[in-house]
């Protein structure tokens, strides 16, 4: 299973540069980056781990607000473009597996952050019991995953403006998926869909609290970057992703 994850990222690693670039897609400069920025706070000559940091623009940006970052990834192929875009920064990234994070050290980071790369991984508590394992007790892990009640594959929009979600499935069962290919991308993407309360118990089966959530939105004292009144509706009313802040207590 986490060979054809390997391959899949490898394969659509420049696209995914594209998506992305040195501040992240639309979605995350307009919803969920101020709320992962909130929940981290004071980066300045803390450790911090970038799990799943695919080209590294989060990395760049952390280091830059002068962490200590480690940035890891499975894919071999993103790793090549986060170190030639990295130059002259000091990020150490290297090849290694969200859910086991074999190559890094028990209780080493003050924060990590998890941008959009659970819903990507085929063994979550594997995942969150690794993240409580490198952090230091009383570190602070901000994740953030693409919101597993309103799958965006299943949405439509209506002509009234409305959108409505057609689950084809139960909500409730794991399933993998695999969504066809959108806007410049042209191969396909592999995720795991979970419903949310999996997400929870694995938090707490690993050791962590859950100090905060958020539903990341456009509030409207950022709505005048939005660049139309179709990405100003979308970013204010569609709940795209969930954002947690969880403590290493214990």
């Amino acid at each position: 299973m986490e060979q054809e994850i390997y391959d899949s990222w490898n394969q659509k690693a420049q696209d995914w540069d594209i998506q992305v670039g040195e501040l992240g897609d639309r979605n995350r400069i307009l919803n969920s980056d101020p709320v992962l920025w909130q929940f981290v706070g004071e980066v300045n000559g803390r450790t911090v781990l970038d799990a799943g940091c695919g080209t590294g623009y989060l990395s760049r940006q952390l280091c830059r607000k002068g962490a200590i970052v480690t940035g890891i990834d499975l894919s071999s192929e993103m790793l090549a473009i986060a170190k030639q875009k990295s130059e002259g920064l000091s990020i150490d990234f290297h090849e290694d597996s969200c859910s086991e994070l074999k190559t890094l050290p028990d209780e080493h980071f003050d924060l990590l952050v998890a941008n959009y790369v659970l819903m990507d991984l085929p063994d979550l508590e594997g995942a969150v019991l690794a993240f409580h394992r490198v952090l230091k007790p009383g570190g602070i892990a901000g994740v953030v995953f693409s919101h597993p009640c309103f799958d965006q594959g299943l949405a439509k929009a209506n002509d009234d403006r409305t959108v409505t979600y057609h689950w084809k499935e139960s909500y409730f069962g794991r399933q993998k998926r695999e969504d066809s290919p959108w806007k410049h991308f042209t191969s396909s993407f592999i995720w795991f869909h979970r419903p949310l309360s999996d997400y929870w118990k694995a938090f707490k089966l690993a050791g962590f609290d859950v100090i905060d959530f958020e539903e990341p939105r456009l509030n409207s004292d950022r709505a005048d970057l939005a660049k139309n009144e179709q990405e100003l509706f979308k970013y204010q009313n569609l709940p795209y992703s969930v954002a947690f802040k969880l403590l290493k207590s214990r």
